[in-house]
C-alpha cells in the first residue's frame, strides 16, 4: 500500500535527503526509507511539503495539470493596495512566463505560526502585512517574484496547505502519515 507523508519543513531545510554539507535535510525529520517529495520547497520557505513511495502520486501530486492549489501564507513588506492585489488575482507577468490567476486576500497573522529562526529583518519604517496567496502553478520561486513584481517583497513564505492537506496539528519539523489514501486517488483521476 502507498504512503502520504505529511511534513511541515522548517526554514533553513533543503527538500532533499542526501546531504549538501551547508544546510539541514529531509533525512534530519523523516525515518522513513523509499520516500520522495512530491514538489519543493526552497530552504527559505517553510510549511507543508508532501512526500511519497509511489512514483506515479509523486508526479500527479506536483504536476500542474491536476490543479492541486497551493495556499501560502506571505509576510510582505509594505501596505497591499487594491491594485496589487488584483494583479496578483490576474496573473503576473515574470518575464520568462506569465502566472495564472491567483487568489490573493489579506489577512491578520496565522494564529497558527510560530516564530522563525532565525526571524525575519525588522524596519521600524517599513509596515508588514500577510498575504493568503493559492496558486495552481508551483514554479521556481514563483510566490516571491510574484509579490516582488507587485511591489510587495516577500520577507517570509509558509506553504500552508496543498489541495485538502495542510500544516494544521504540525509543529515545524513534524510529521504524520496521511489517512486519506482513497482521497488521493479520487483527487488524481
Amino acid at each position: 500500500m502507498s504512503r502520504l507523508i505529511l511534513f511541515n519543513k522548517p526554514y533553513g531545510v533543503i527538500t532533499q535527503f542526501s546531504d549538501d554539507g551547508k544546510h539541514s535535510t529531509l533525512k534530519d525529520f523523516i525515518p522513513i526509507a523509499d520516500i520522495y517529495p512530491a514538489g519543493r520547497l526552497d530552504a527559505d520557505s517553510e510549511g507543508l511539503l508532501i512526500l511519497t513511495d509511489d512514483g506515479n502520486w509523486q508526479h500527479r501530486l506536483s504536476h500542474p495539470r491536476h490543479k492541486l492549489p497551493k495556499t501560502y501564507w506571505v509576510q510582505v513588506e509594505g501596505n497591499p493596495t487594491d491594485d496589487s492585489l488584483n494583479g496578483l488575482r490576474k496573473g503576473v507577468d515574470l518575464g520568462d512566463f506569465v502566472t495564472l490567476p491567483a487568489k490573493a486576500r489579506i489577512i491578520e497573522e496565522p494564529p497558527i505560526l510560530w516564530p522563525r529562526n532565525p526571524p525575519i529583518r525588522f524596519r521600524k519604517a517599513i509596515p508588514t502585512k500577510w498575504i493568503e496567496l493559492i496558486i495552481q502553478e508551483g514554479k521556481n520561486r514563483q510566490v516571491r517574484r510574484m509579490t516582488a513584481k507587485v511591489g510587495l517583497p516577500t520577507l517570509r513564505l509558509v506553504r500552508s496547505a496543498i489541495g485538502p492537506w495542510s500544516i494544521k496539528g504540525l509543529r515545524p519539523g513534524e510529521w504524520r502519515e496521511s489517512e486519506d489514501i482513497d482521497l488521493v486517488e479520487k483527487l488524481l483521476k
